[in-house]
């Protein structure tokens, strides 16, 4: 299993940005998908689930309504829209086989003031 998050940057808040997760070593079309993210000194904490066909999502309370997770199975890559963030949004972005992080990759930075 190998997954490469990326598109984190450093921006403002009321912003908006874009991250990916580039998967392979595995069928990805058979996996529900997360994204999860981890501040610094906190736990890793739960954004968002995708259905294997990409037509059924699920978000944590606090991005709910500003996130949207989507994916793209012919490419075997997954998305994450960030819209309106906010400061408390800060953390390194990850995606992973389940809510414990199993598979997931080195992260993608997302830093907003």
């Amino acid at each position: 299993v190998q997954l490469v998050e990326s598109g984190g940057a450093s921006v403002q808040a009321g912003e908006s940005l874009a991250l990916s997760c580039a998967a392979s070593g595995f069928i990805f079309s058979d996996h529900v998908m997360y994204w999860l993210r981890q501040a610094p000194g906190q736990d890793l904490e739960y954004v968002s689930v995708i259905n294997r066909k990409g037509d059924n999502t699920a978000y944590g309370r606090l991005v709910k309504g500003r996130f949207t997770a989507s994916r793209d199975n012919a490419k075997n890559v997954m998305y994450l829209d960030l819209n309106t963030v906010r400061p408390e949004d800060t953390a390194t972005y990850y995606c992973a086989q389940d809510k414990q992080g199993t598979g997931r990759g080195p992260g993608t930075q997302v830093t907003v003031s």
